[in-house]
């Protein structure tokens, strides 16, 4: 999976995007995973909205295994 970081979220990740194998994953592992590589990483994911392909996640346990790419979008200035 492409995972695509944007903002504050490219700045912790020192990368405006990776690829992992989440095919076995839900998204709060990949959440774990992603912040036990990166302190920086994993306080932003805290704050952070997620979107596969295009669609928002709302619970952590939402399968990741038909997911081509998801995005980090952390707060932007005035919201």
């Amino acid at each position: 999976m492409l995972i695509r970081y944007f903002a504050g979220a490219a700045e912790a990740a020192g990368a405006q995007s990776t690829h992992v194998d989440a095919s076995d994953m839900d998204a709060g592992a990949l959440v774990q995973m992603l912040g036990r590589e990166n302190p920086a990483l994993e306080q932003v994911l805290k704050v952070s909205s997620l979107l596969a392909d295009g669609v928002r996640i709302t619970s952590p346990s939402t399968s990741l295994t038909e997911v081509t790419q998801l995005d980090v979008l952390p707060p932007f200035a005035g919201g």
